[in-house]
């Protein structure tokens, strides 16, 4: 996938996030617990959050450096759900949401190891390293309610 500008960079990511908004919102509302429906909720909001940010940089705001490095549990790395149903088991879910968010941070670090100018790296790096912050969050969930000792 390439870019001709940071402009293309940013309508893509723009629509990667609506997409990932739009499917934690069409999630939560499937959630059979109420702490699921709200981790879900919050994550919308993030994804809604990035979208404005990505849009201020489309309108000539600086994009911020990638911030500090996060720790990847690696909990859900090779773990699949037995159902891809969002109305599926909060195991399920976190897993899909984890995986999910694994796929777009991957997808964002070849993109910034592609990139043609410093600028759209940057933004990359960025979006990498929020991706992968909310597949920290959720592998934090999944370790909570999940993995809890007997």
């Amino acid at each position: 996938m390439a870019f001709s500008s940071l402009d293309d960079v940013l309508a893509f990511a723009i629509e990667r996030e609506e997409e990932a908004a739009a499917l934690y919102r069409s999630v939560a509302a499937e959630a059979r617990t109420e702490s699921l429906r709200l981790l879900l909720g919050d994550l919308e909001a993030e994804e809604r959050a990035h979208k404005a940010l990505l849009e201020k940089f489309r309108a000539g705001a600086a994009v911020p450096s990638a911030g500090s490095k996060v720790l990847d549990l690696k909990l859900t790395d090779a773990l699949a759900a037995d159902s891809a149903d969002p109305a599926g088991s909060a195991q399920d879910v976190l897993i899909l949401a984890a995986r999910k968010e694994a796929r777009a941070a991957e997808l964002y670090a070849r993109l910034a190891a592609s990139a043609s100018t410093d600028e759209m790296r940057s933004l990359f790096d960025y979006l990498a390293g929020q991706e992968l912050r909310h597949k920290f969050r959720l592998e934090n969930e999944y370790e909570a309610h999940v993995l809890k000792e007997d």
